[in-house]
C-alpha cells in the first residue's frame, strides 16, 4: 500500500470522528427537545460514543450492500433539528441510504416529504400528559435492567418515570442496591450518577429520584404517602403469576395496573410486544410480558407461519443459567435444577412452546419444548426445528426474515445477522427480542431449522418497556413508513 493511500485513510477516519463528535449534541437535541428517538437500522443513537456512532454506520453495509458514513448522515441529522418535529422514532439509516438513491441534493425538501406527518408538530406533542408513574416490584437482575432502562429514556420524551422500587429490607443497605445498580458483571457499569440520599432512603439516578421502599407484601404501602399515583407496578418477583395474587398490587393506593415480567396463569393475557400487544384493552389491570423465551421465538414463529405456515414444530431452548439454580449442588425442589449451574448442562422444561399459543393462537397444539440450562451467565438461544406448509430453501427464508428484521411492523423484535465469526456474547445488551442466525439457518423443502439468540435479559426488558409504554398509551410514529 503506498503512502498516500494510508495516510489518506486515516485522514478519512479522523474526518469521520470529528464529524460523529459534531453528530452527537445534534442528536440529544432531537432526543431531549422534540422527543425524536434516531436510530441506524434499529440500532440507537442517543447517548453512544464516537466509535460506536461510527460502527452503527458500517452495520449498514451489511444489511443493505450501501456503504454509509457519518458524513451520510450529518446533513440530515443538521437538518432535523430545524423542523420542528413532533414525537417519534426515526430510522436515520434508512432515510440517508433512500436519500443516496434518490440523487437528490436538497436535504430539507427531502426530509419534509418523508416526515411530512411531524414537521411543524413540536408544539403539538402528539404523546401529550403528564408522566406516568411506575413502581418496580423487586429489583433483581430484571428489576435492575428495567431501572437502567427506564432511567435512560426519561430525558426523551419517554413519559414514563421510575418513582419507586419495593424491596424486603430493614433500610441498612441502600448502599449495596446501589452499587448493584450501578456495576454489572454482565451488562457493565451504569451510563451515568449514581447517589443515595440516606436520610429519605432514596436512589438519584441521572436526576431521577427513586424511592426505595421496604415493605414484605403489597398490602404494607401506600403509595400516595410518596406523591405516586395512577401508577403501573411492575412485578419482577414471579411469586404471584394469577390474577388474584396480582390482585394485591392493585388494592394499594396510587396503584392503577400492574404488570408481571414472568408468564402469567389463569386469565393474564400473556402479551408479546410488536404480535398480540393491541389485545391490552383500557380496562385491562392486569397483564403478563410473557417469558424471555417466549419473547424471543414468537416473533420468528408468526413471521414464518404467515409466510410458509407450520404445521409442527420443536423448540429446543439453550438458556444461561439463572438465579434460580445452585452454584454447587444442593436441594432444589425442580429436577435437576440442583445440580451445580456453572459446571453442568442441565436438563429441563420449558413452558415456552405452550406459552405461544397464548400469543399466536393459531399454533396452539402444535409446538413441544424442552430447555438445556448451560454454564453462561447471559443471551440464550432458541432452536426452532420446524414442519412448514409450503416448501422452500435456505436463501429464501434468510432473505425474507431479513426483510422482516428491516422494514415490518415486527422490526423492533426480530433481529438479523450474517456473520461466520458471532457469538452469544456477541448479543449482550441487543435491544430485539431476538436475532436470527442467518449462517445457521438449514431449510430442505419443507423442514427448516432456525437458530435465535436472546439476551434473555437486556432484550427481554427492551419488550417490558415497550409494553409499559403501551399500557400508558405512549405511542410513537415509526418514520420512515
Amino acid at each position: 500500500m503506498s503512502q498516500d493511500k494510508l495516510e489518506t485513510t486515516f485522514q478519512e477516519w479522523q474526518n469521520n470522528e470529528a464529524t460523529a463528535e459534531e453528530m452527537i449534541p445534534l442528536l440529544g437535541v432531537l432526543y431531549r427537545k422534540y422527543n425524536v428517538v434516531p436510530s441506524l437500522y434499529g440500532r440507537s443513537l442517543i447517548n453512544r460514543s464516537v466509535i460506536r456512532i461510527i460502527k452503527n454506520h458500517r452495520y449498514v453495509k451489511k444489511v443493505e450492500g450501501t456503504e454509509l458514513s457519518v458524513c451520510d448522515t450529518f446533513p440530515l441529522v443538521k437538518a432535523m433539528t430545524e423542523l420542528e418535529l413532533g414525537p417519534a422514532h426515526i430510522d436515520l439509516g434508512k432515510l440517508a441510504v433512500a436519500f443516496k438513491r434518490s440523487g437528490r441534493d436538497d436535504v430539507e425538501a427531502f426530509l419534509r416529504e418523508e416526515l411530512a406527518e411531524i414537521v411543524g408538530g413540536h408544539a403539538e406533542n402528539g404523546m401529550g400528559g403528564e408522566p406516568k408513574d411506575v413502581v418496580l416490584y423487586g429489583f433483581g437482575r430484571i428489576g435492575r435492567i428495567l431501572a437502567r432502562i427506564l432511567v435512560e429514556k426519561a430525558g426523551g420524551g419517554n413519559l414514563l418515570r421510575l418513582r419507586a422500587i419495593v424491596v424486603r429490607g430493614t433500610g441498612d443497605d441502600l448502599e449495596k442496591r446501589a452499587s448493584l445498580l450501578r456495576r454489572d458483571s454482565v451488562h457493565g457499569p451504569f451510563a451515568g450518577s449514581i447517589s443515595v440520599d440516606h436520610e429519605n432512603n432514596a436512589l438519584i439516578a441521572n436526576g431521577n429520584y427513586i424511592k426505595v421502599i421496604y415493605a414484605d407484601s403489597p398490602s404494607q404501602v401506600d403509595y400516595t404517602e410518596y406523591g405516586i399515583d395512577n401508577a403501573i407496578v411492575v412485578d419482577n418477583t414471579g411469586k404471584w403469576r394469577d390474577e388474584e395474587g396480582l390482585s394485591q398490587h392493585l388494592a394499594c393506593k396510587g396503584v392503577s395496573k400492574a404488570l408481571l415480567t414472568a408468564p402469567g396463569k389463569g386469565n393474564v393475557k400473556n402479551i408479546v410486544y410488536g404480535v398480540n400487544h393491541g389485545e391490552i384493552g383500557d380496562d385491562d389491570r392486569i397483564v403478563s410480558a410473557a417469558s424471555c423465551t417466549t419473547n424471543a421465538i414468537v416473533p420468528v414463529l408468526k413471521a414464518v407461519n404467515d409466510e410458509y405456515g407450520i404445521s409442527h414444530g420443536h423448540v429446543e431452548t439453550v438458556h444461561a443459567y439463572t438465579n434460580d439454580q445452585n452454584l454447587i449442588d444442593n436441594y432444589h425442589k425442580g429436577d435437576r435444577r440442583g445440580r451445580s449451574a456453572p459446571l453442568n448442562m442441565v436438563l429441563t422444561e420449558t413452558g415456552a412452546a405452550k406459552a405461544v399459543a397464548k400469543a399466536l393462537p393459531e399454533l396452539s397444539g402444535k409446538l413441544t419444548g424442552n430447555a438445556i440450562r448451560v454454564p453462561t451467565p447471559n443471551v440464550s438461544m432458541a432452536i426452532l426445528n420446524l414442519n412448514l406448509e409450503k416448501g422452500a430453501d435456505t436463501d429464501s427464508v434468510n432473505e425474507y426474515l431479513r426483510q422482516v428484521a428491516l422494514s415490518s411492523p415486527m422490526q423492533k423484535q426480530i433481529d438479523y445477522v450474517d456473520s461466520p465469526e458471532i457469538v452469544s456474547s456477541d448479543f449482550v445488551g441487543n435491544r430485539h427480542a431476538g436475532i436470527v442466525d442467518a449462517k445457521a439457518t438449514i431449510v430442505d423443502d419443507t423442514n427448516a431449522v432456525l437458530y435465535v439468540w436472546y439476551d434473555n435479559e437486556f432484550g427481554y426488558s427492551c419488550q417490558v418497556v415497550r409494553i409499559l409504554q403501551y399500557m400508558s398509551n405512549v405511542r410513537f410514529l415509526y418514520l420512515p413508513k
